[in-house]
This record gives structure tokens, sequence and C-alpha cells, in this order.
């Protein structure tokens, strides 16, 4: 007899009250305007991705996951701001996975999610560009905080804590229904 993982009944239990569950209008907006915010603290510590940027200013990108969308535009300084929702976006991307417990999976393994992508050809391989080359350097925005030593321990605890959730996942994800023998 096959006995399935705790994972699955706990991946869509998490799906139905994802789906449940609506944040308010105020909360998303306040997210969304943080999201900005640290999106465009990291483009700025990369020269090259503001310059990609600066040749897409105006053009708008929406990102969507189930009820979930973001718009975003990209500015005439090379960074990015909130776009008008009711506009058309120039470039549409839409994350195929429909399961939050399997999104955090591949995204917890280091994967990326399958991407439907509708729209300009030249913003969409900057996008992917942007996605594969910029990082947010958290211990160097710690370090000036609270010192390099400290910033340096805590980025190591932080690298070990996401080795041991990608083996976690990696082993979950290969437990399977068993036979007792």
């Amino acid at each position: 007899m096959a006995t399935s993982s705790p994972f699955s009944f706990l991946g869509n239990l998490l799906d139905r009250v994802g789906s449940a569950l609506q944040p308010p209008t105020w909360a998303v907006e306040e997210f969304h305007r943080r999201l900005v915010l640290l999106l465009n603290h990291v483009l700025m510590q990369e020269e090259q991705a503001m310059e990609r940027l600066v040749r897409h200013r105006g053009r708008t990108v929406r990102f969507q996951w189930r009820q979930f969308t973001l718009y975003l535009k990209a500015t005439p300084a090379g960074l990015v701001d909130l776009a008008e929702p009711l506009l058309p976006a120039d470039l549409t991307l839409t994350v195929t996975e429909e399961s939050a417990a399997a999104l955090a999976q591949t995204l917890a393994r280091g994967d990326r999610p399958g991407i439907r992508i509708e729209g300009d050809v030249q913003l969409a391989a900057d996008v992917n560009w942007l996605i594969e080359h910029v990082r947010w350097d958290l211990e160097e925005d710690l370090s000036r905080l609270i010192g390099d030593a400290p910033a340096h321990a805590l980025g190591q605890v932080g690298r070990a804590a996401a080795a041991a959730l990608k083996k976690f996942v990696a082993l979950a994800s290969g437990v399977r229904g068993h036979r007792p023998t």
C-alpha cells in the first residue's frame, strides 16, 4: 500500500488557504511600493543593469501569478516604478505553476519556475538578463549597519541555512509512496 507524503497534504492545504485569503488592497499596494524600493536599491548597485533599463524607459512589464499582479515600468534613470495597471503592458510574464507549494519547492531548489512570455522580445531578453545577473549583496548592506565581521558571520549562517533548505527540499521532492516489506 502506497502512502502519500505529508508534503502533498500541506501543499494542498496551502493552496486552498492561499486562494481563499485575499490581502487587503492597501497591504498589496504597500508591498508593491516596498518591493520597488528594494529593486531600485539593488539596481543602483549595478550600472550595467541601469543602462539596460534606460533603453526601455516608459515600457511596462506585467508580472502575473494566479490572482497576484505587479505592473512595473522602466524610468528614464534606469530604475523601476509602479506602472498604471489599466494601460496595456509591453511584456507580460506569467508564472505557469499554479500550486504555491510546488512553486516554493522550485524556488527553494534554486530553479526557475515555468513562465509564459508574451510581448516585446528585446524587453524580455533584458528582463531575463537582469534576473540572471543582478544579485542583492545583503552581506554588504549588513556590513554598513553592523560592521564587516558580524555581517560576514550572519552571511555564513544564511548560506548554511539556504544549503540545508535546498537539501531538505531535494530530499522531500524525492519522497514517494513506499511499500512496506
